[in-house]
């Protein structure tokens, strides 16, 4: 470290950490010092492509798995991310819808979960910066309100998609995603192969294709293999970091801090510095996704630009919500076929995929190894299996508008690779561990980053929105 105390310290550098300094950086003098400790290591994206391939590289084996880094006590549940540089950016898929309005508003408006504490218009603005930065594909229309165009244009339907669009319109729509439709910014076309947790063409948007210069920046000193694990809290602030480097401890002291791991480590980060909020930990999630299989009678679904072609709002919305989950759909146009011949293509896939509510079952502690949380999971809410009931009662007249000829669904899967909840927003400390800018109630020099804020667990993806509100945190640090 080239300073033993700096105006800024940023842990992890991963979407909530690199979309937040952006725009810290953008507003800060040429004085400013800022350290970034990053756990993992920087894979270039070309290397990372050759593992996938099975060539070698001395690459291999440089950044841990991520299901060797904490302790799961049910194995039948996956948690998925990737540790490195970049953070889960290198192994996302780049869907990148934004919440609805009334996402914010559950318990206001259905009587369940939690309302937010920042509201649909507060963070429009931000949503339409990170769409910005990142040079989303979008459509013209759609569901959740929007003041100006996508930076590029949208994906392909298939033939299906056509079809759905015409009967539902905006309630059926190409997907918003961070996969180029044309060459921008140094990335190429998808190739709809759908492989995209490591792109092969490198269509999607990364930290490490982000052309951000973020960690360029010379106020950034970026230190890798540096993972954190305590903060030092003294009259309600952060006052140094804790971090091990080469088998060696390190406390640096900083004026601001920013947690910007995943909702595991930034709830074992804060149980290990001795945080009490009865929420630090607490109501670990995800979505909750299955795969509709359908059959049609003498249609192909052909077509299409993209691994996700479109999204359906059909059984998202509504009152129903009062009682069972939303379900957003995603038409899916990876390779597969129908096996019967004459009809490889005669059948439509779509992931459902639906919202869930924080539990009291599903929490992280810690454990005799301060870098390793312990995560435990019960299972989705009542809340979400009814949502999947209701989707299977509603979806044949949903899709009437195809010659179908039947439904088949697999089992859920056992992880939608989303994170969620742990140091969950709320108005007061009663509520939440964050407040609206996600700054900690009690120590009020630390935000905690990510999707771990999310008082509930909308089926749309996260990433656009766990970003944007990296932004609007940023805005309220000085």
């Amino acid at each position: 470290m080239k300073h033993t105390a700096y105006d800024l310290i940023v842990v992890g550098t991963g979407f909530a950490s690199t979309f937040f300094l952006q725009q810290y950086l953008a507003k800060r003098p040429a004085t400013e010092k800022i350290l970034v400790l990053e756990r993992g290591h920087a894979v270039p994206w070309a290397e990372r492509v050759k593992e996938k391939q099975g060539e070698k590289t001395s690459y291999i084996g440089r950044n841990p798995e991520c299901q060797e880094t904490f302790i799961n006590t049910q194995p039948r549940k996956d948690w998925l991310f990737t540790v490195g540089y970049g953070g889960s950016s290198n192994c996302w898929y780049g869907c990148t819808p934004r919440f609805l309005p009334n996402d914010f508003q559950m318990k206001t408006l259905y009587g369940v979960g939690n309302d937010w504490p920042i509201q649909y218009n507060e963070l429009d603005p931000y949503y339409e910066q990170v769409e910005d930065l990142m040079a989303i594909s979008g459509p013209a229309e759609t569901p959740f309100p929007r003041r100006k165009p996508y930076a590029q244009p949208p994906h392909l339907f298939t033939e299906v998609d056509k079809i759905l669009h015409k009967k539902y319109g905006k309630l059926y729509i190409n997907q918003p995603t961070a996969r180029a439709r044309i060459p921008m910014n140094g990335r190429n076309p998808c190739c709809a192969n759908g492989v995209c947790s490591v792109c092969p063409v490198n269509a999607k948007f990364t930290v490490d294709n982000s052309n951000f210069g973020t960690y360029d920046d010379p106020r950034v000193e970026l230190l890798t293999g540096a993972q954190v694990y305590g903060l030092e809290l003294v009259q309600d602030r952060v006052r140094k970091v804790s971090f091990r480097q080469n088998d060696r401890d390190y406390h640096v002291a900083g004026e601001v801090v920013a947690l910007g791991t995943n909702a595991l480590f930034n709830a074992n980060i804060l149980l290990n510095s001795g945080d009490t909020n009865a929420h630090t930990g607490r109501g670990l999630g995800e979505q909750l996704g299955l795969q509709a299989n359908v059959y049609l009678d003498n249609l192909e679904c052909v077509g299409g630009s993209t691994w996700v072609n479109a999204n359906g709002y059909m059984l998202y919305d509504g009152d129903h919500r009062r009682e069972a989950a939303a379900c957003l759909m995603e038409s899916s146009n990876t390779p597969f076929f129908r096996p019967e011949r004459g009809k490889w293509r005669h059948m439509a896939s779509f992931r459902m995929i639906f919202e869930d509510m924080p539990t009291a079952e599903n929490y992280v502690t810690t454990t005799a190894d301060i870098m390793k949380p312990m995560v435990h999971f019960g299972g989705p809410s009542d809340y979400a299996l009814r949502g999947i009931e209701r989707m299977k009662q509603q979806l044949p007249q949903v899709l009437s508008c195809l010659p179908v000829e039947k439904i088949m669904y697999e089992d859920p899967y056992s992880s939608e690779a989303h994170i969620l909840g742990t140091t969950r927003m709320g108005v007061t400390a009663q509520d939440g561990v964050v407040d609206k800018h996600l700054r900690h109630h009690q120590y009020r020099n630390l935000f905690v980053l990510g999707s771990g804020s999310f008082p509930t667990y909308t089926p749309a993806n996260p990433t656009l929105t766990l970003s944007a509100l990296s932004l609007h945190a940023a805005d309220q640090s000085f």
